[in-house]
């Protein structure tokens, strides 16, 4: 299945230099502070923490489902990018590129957030049963994440300008 189209993105501005927008980003410790859905995230190794290579591991929860995934980082520019990569409950299949961009704009940050699905989710999906219709699921992860992307940029501003 092509999963290409699946993507989002969106940009906020902030009335912070992007070093300190990048700051709050790269710290996964703050993520509840920020994301609808990842109620917070540990470093696997603190000493680690914000470097290329780093794993972690994120707290998720939509009304009373829980779940962990693991994520590494694979972008880690401070002021202008942090990337990291969702590989899902086992850490085994790379699922879901997040990504935060910060670009100078005045005083202040353009900060853009990315979404996008990787090729290895909908076997990821169809692991437990093959003839599941991944379409439907990737849909609507696509809406939440549109939404999701919309409210975190929010509380990011709020945070950084707070």
């Amino acid at each position: 299945m092509d999963v290409s189209s699946y993507r989002h993105s969106d940009s906020i501005s902030i009335n912070r230099p992007p070093a300190d927008v990048y700051a709050i980003v790269s710290d996964v410790t703050r993520v509840g502070e920020l994301s609808p859905v990842c109620q917070g995230s540990t470093w696997d190794d603190p000493a680690q923490a914000g470097t290329v290579g780093a794993w972690f591991t994120g707290h998720n929860a939509i009304g009373d489902v829980t779940w962990d995934t693991h994520c590494q980082v694979t972008a880690a520019d401070p002021g202008r990018e942090f990337v990291f990569v969702n590989h899902g409950p086992s850490g085994e299949a790379e699922l879901v590129r997040w990504g935060y961009a910060f670009e100078p704009e005045g005083s202040g940050t353009k900060a853009t957030e990315t979404w996008q699905v990787l090729p290895s989710y909908p076997d990821f999906v169809q692991a437990g049963d093959p003839n599941v219709d991944v379409k439907p699921r990737l849909d609507g992860m696509a809406q939440m994440a549109r939404d999701g992307i919309t409210e975190t940029l929010a509380n990011l501003k709020r945070v950084a300008e707070s």
